[in-house]
């Protein structure tokens, strides 16, 4: 809803929340109009204003008359007085959450793809708090010229608020962010910068060494981190010149990397202490759930004993070597070069990694077993699709691992040559509207 509201059509009326809609807000349905209603809860009975977008309305609660079921006081002031726009569900109780998940899920598939589901109920994560490894903040300079740290609110995403503790990320990613703002006087003169910081454990000796030599930028001068600390890293976006940077790098011990990507340009490593993987752009937010999916992504492809295997949109390679340590031959695609060189290190032929878009190689490098997509929240390219449905020999099995329901039901109803052969959703991110969801997909009777 991009539309400007008009002022005349603002008002007021009592509603009923019926569900949660994709992204968060509440649904309500007033005299034929539906109104979405941010930190809404189902079963809320609540007076609402509201205003016309077009042919829907988007509303706020003005007094809420009867709680839904569901409906608690969240916890983190961010949320409460600050609008925060990093969660959307903190007011549900964790069961009601993953409740409207598997309804986001089941909704998008049937409305959006046209395939009906019985769904499973969402797989709960072992935290539902500080289980983010990574924590994306836009920097912005106050009055006085103040960095600030923080997040936007939902409802005005020009505006910046400082954010000194986020309840749902890792506290090691927080003291990492506090070193930041400590030193903040050596980060590069702009008025906005975008840093994410990942923290994750280090890698074990086997894995450093085999990945050492697509580490070809790292400068070690530094020293190396401690084998028993998290490895974390920085990543950068903004500013045209950063002079201070070395001296920013020292001043942060916590940092194993430190990646910059300068107004426009693309971006690359500027100091490490031992080996460092590609930036932070490839953490997972939530590695206990993330594994979760993984050994179920296994699972899947191990029912059809692939002996040819393409992870599309592979990343840093964590499933396409543990596909080839198991003995298929995989063929990786990542659009990232440092991540596919990285993916390239951990594989031996006859497995390989291509560097490139998922659109362009897919087609060349079928036929195959399985095929596996872990696209980002935009979904996968059109030609991704067109190739699979038009491919000489369908694949066995295609295994579609999706952050955002919406485009994976898109994708689905796409290829209609494939049946699904079984859902399930995963509570990757609490707290969020965000849901991470396994599709498997196989050729229908008589397809080839």
């Amino acid at each position: 809803m991009t539309s400007a509201p008009h002022a005349e059509t603002a008002s007021e009326a009592t509603m009923r929340i019926e569900s949660i809609a994709a992204g968060g807000d509440g649904v309500a349905r007033h005299e034929g109009l539906v109104v979405f209603v941010p930190r809404s809860a189902p079963g809320d009975l609540a007076r609402v204003r509201y205003e016309l977008h077009g042919r829907l309305a988007r509303g706020e609660i003005v007094e809420l008359l009867e709680p839904g079921p569901g409906r608690i006081d969240p916890p983190c002031p961010h949320y409460r007085d600050d609008r925060c726009g990093g969660c959307q569900l903190q007011h549900l109780d964790e069961e009601h959450q993953r409740a409207a998940k598997r309804r986001i899920v089941s909704d998008a598939l049937e409305r959006i793809g046209r395939r009906r589901v019985d769904l499973p109920p969402v797989r709960a994560s072992a935290r539902a708090w500080r289980y983010r490894r990574k924590l994306t903040l836009a920097l912005r300079r106050d009055a006085g010229s103040r960095w600030i740290a923080g997040l936007h609110p939902y409802d005005d995403p020009a505006r910046v608020f400082d954010v000194h503790d986020c309840p749902i990320t890792d506290e090691a990613v927080l003291r990492v962010w506090d070193d930041v703002r400590r030193h903040a006087e050596l980060l590069p003169r702009a008025l906005s910068l975008r840093g994410s910081v990942r923290v994750a454990e280090v890698m074990d000796a086997g894995d450093v060494g085999a990945v050492a030599s697509a580490a070809n930028a790292i400068d070690a001068s530094h020293g190396a981190t401690p084998t028993n600390a998290p490895a974390a890293s920085l990543v950068l976006e903004g500013g045209e010149r950063w002079p201070e940077s070395e001296r920013f790098f020292a001043a942060l011990p916590k940092l194993s990397a430190l990646w910059w990507a300068p107004e426009g340009k693309r971006r690359r490593l500027l100091h490490a202490r031992g080996d460092a993987p590609p930036g932070a752009s490839f953490a997972q937010v939530n590695p206990e759930v993330a594994a979760a999916v993984r050994r179920h992504v296994i699972e899947i492809l191990a029912a059809h004993a692939p002996a040819t295997v393409v992870d599309a949109y592979a990343g840093l390679g964590d499933l396409a070597s543990e596909l080839a340590a198991g003995g298929a031959t995989v063929t990786s695609i990542e659009a990232d070069a440092d991540a596919a060189r990285w993916s390239a290190s951990r594989l031996t032929p006859p497995s390989r990694s291509i560097a490139g878009r998922v659109e362009n190689h897919l087609a060349h490098v079928l036929p195959a077993d399985a095929v596996v997509l872990n696209p980002p929240r935009a979904g996968v390219d059109a030609a991704v699709t067109r190739a699979l449905q038009h491919a000489p020999r369908a694949p066995r099995v295609v295994v579609y691992v999706s952050c955002n329901p919406a485009t994976l039901a898109r994708d689905l109803a796409r290829m209609p040559r494939y049946r699904i052969a079984s859902v399930s959703a995963f509570d990757m991110f609490p707290q969020t509207a965000h849901v991470e969801t396994v599709c498997a997909l196989v050729p229908e009777e008589g397809a080839s």
